[in-house]
């Protein structure tokens, strides 16, 4: 098969990913509890948890509607029919990652568990090496120099 029709991912690694690092940092926050994060008032980083958890759900939703308007795969396990760089793909070329990062963040601020700001750097690591290296060769292979313009004039994160 060519590189032209190969999917990027065979398994849907960074929601598995993310939801792991979540997972392992309520486990680790019951288990050894790391120094509650200090705050001059006690609903302040809570507050600001929760506008992080709602722009990074927003701009999740935003990025699904555009790839679907777009009838292109949502999951990373599908050939990508289109070149998206539109909607939230402006700003980033992985805004659905920025969003999945950002909410790990966010239940950080709004759990003071800090084992979640080790997560979302672990997450966003493995997300790194692991699926994103596969996508871009996907996209470069099925897109070419489309794809090259768009990854010089688009940051990856933002």
């Amino acid at each position: 098969m060519n590189a032209y029709r190969t999917k990027p991912l065979r398994y849907p690694w960074p929601p598995l990913l993310y939801l792991t690092g979540i997972l392992m940092a309520i486990v680790a926050g019951r288990m050894a509890a790391l120094q509650p994060m200090p705050s001059p008032h006690p609903l302040l980083l809570p507050s600001i948890g929760l506008t992080i958890a709602l722009f990074a759900v927003s701009l999740d939703i935003w990025a699904v509607r555009t790839l679907m308007e777009r009838q292109t795969p949502v999951l990373d396990t599908g050939c990508a029919r289109h070149l998206v760089t539109c909607g939230p793909f402006r700003f980033s070329r992985n805004p659905i990652y920025l969003g999945y990062t950002l909410f790990t963040l966010a239940l950080g601020l709004m759990s003071g568990n800090s084992w979640f700001f080790v997560a979302a750097f672990v997450s966003v690591t493995a997300t790194r090496l692991v699926a994103i290296p596969s996508e871009e060769r996907h996209l470069e292979a099925r897109f070419g120099f489309d794809y090259e313009s768009y990854r010089k004039r688009t940051r990856r994160w933002i």
